[in-house]
């Protein structure tokens, strides 16, 4: 099980970035993923996880409404749209899987991208 996190990179707030969650030798369709980031100095936190059964998804208040996670099957990938970025959105994101979308279930994490939201 292999996940790759993408799409990274310098934006002043209220940006946009997009990133990528990919995998290898497996699908993504049969797993719950989750996005988490982990800023400086502080513990990894989960951000929005999108849910294997229905679809369905989840966001963490700090993030609601700029935030989106979509799934892309043909692609394999999972994305996190992140619009009116924040400089406190600043951290590693990482995708992970889980069982259902309860962070205590999640494990796998894959190399994380580093988003900086600064001017």
């Amino acid at each position: 099980v292999q996940l790759q996190a993408s799409g990274g990179g310098l934006v002043q707030p209220g940006g946009s970035l997009r990133l990528s969650c990919a995998a290898s030798g497996f699908t993504l369709d049969s797993y719950t993923i989750g996005w988490f980031r982990q800023a400086p100095g502080k513990q990894r936190e989960g951000v929005s996880c999108i849910s294997r059964t229905d679809g369905s998804t989840y966001y963490v208040d700090p993030v609601k409404g700029r935030f989106t996670i979509s799934r892309d099957s043909a692609r394999n990938t999972v994305y996190l749209q992140m619009n009116n970025l924040k400089p406190e959105d600043t951290a590693v994101y990482y995708c992970a899987i889980g069982v259902i979308c309860d962070w205590k279930t999640f494990g796998s994490w894959g190399q994380g991208t580093l988003v900086t939201v600064s001017s």
